[in-house]
């Protein structure tokens, strides 16, 4: 054992001698443990630190801004306002492709491309 462990766990085995560990929230109840598998190793713990700071991943914020710009789509009348929507989405939908490696396919979400291509020939 090296001597930044050995003096660690001198301070916890001293902690719990003057009984500093004693009523503290949670104790005798199980950990829950986050299950982070699906996160890639080398971003668990920036995600964890996005996490406590009541923030979302960048990937997630995309995919959200993804689907408000849908359902924007559905609501606009005007057929220019509209298009730029889309042109806008299709842009959005290339960069987090790109991003992810994989594609995000929006025609599963719903019927989106029936939608659009409706709201389009009005």
């Amino acid at each position: 054992m090296d001597a930044i462990t050995r003096l660690a766990e001198d301070r916890i085995q001293e902690a719990i001698e003057r009984g500093d560990f004693d009523g503290l929230p949670g104790a005798g109840k199980p950990l829950v443990l986050e299950d982070d598998t699906w996160v890639p190793e080398d971003k668990r713990m920036g995600y964890k630190i996005l996490k406590n700071a009541g923030c979302i991943p960048p990937e997630l914020e995309e995919r959200k801004e993804i689907f408000y710009l849908r359902e924007i789509i559905n609501t606009i009348d005007d057929d220019g306002e509209r298009l730029t929507k889309v042109r806008e989405l299709d842009l959005k939908l290339v960069k987090f492709n790109m991003a992810r490696k994989r594609p995000l396919y929006l025609e599963d979400l719903l019927g989106y491309e029936a939608k659009v291509i409706e709201q389009l020939t009005r």
